[in-house]
């Protein structure tokens, strides 16, 4: 098996977004409560819920196609679900890190290069 390495990053990017998502699904009230909190003295301030879903949806289709990636790879050494998956991480962790830079939440915009690099590298090698 020639992908184990694109294989296992698509792998943590697709455990990581389902989960998130699963999260704001299920946790709906409380993650906007907790945003509306941590962005309250931004210019996001008005726009929470609007960018939640945003959120949840990019990390939805970044999870799914990150699956779909794995498997096409184990199968038939296919790329393209992979590739796009990535593709949709790396978008959904520079809005992340836009709205943790907004919020001056340097810490949080810290944790969020650690998963921007692996879906970085899948993006290459998937290339």
């Amino acid at each position: 098996m020639n992908n184990v390495a694109s294989i296992l990053i698509l792998a943590f990017l697709a455990i990581s977004f389902i989960q998130s998502g699963y999260d704001k699904i299920f946790y709906w009230k409380d993650n906007l409560d907790w945003l509306k909190g941590h962005f309250a003295k931004t210019q996001l301030k008005n726009h929470v819920p609007l960018a939640l879903m945003n959120i949840l949806v990019l990390e939805l289709i970044s999870g799914v196609l990150c699956v779909v990636g794995a498997i096409q790879l184990i199968i038939n050494n296919g790329r393209l679900f992979g590739f796009y998956g990535a593709v949709f991480s790396c978008i959904t962790l520079l809005m992340l890190l836009f709205g943790q830079r907004l919020a001056k939440d340097y810490d949080g915009a810290r944790t969020i290069v650690i998963y921007f690099i692996p879906a970085v590298m899948a993006v290459y090698w998937l290339n």
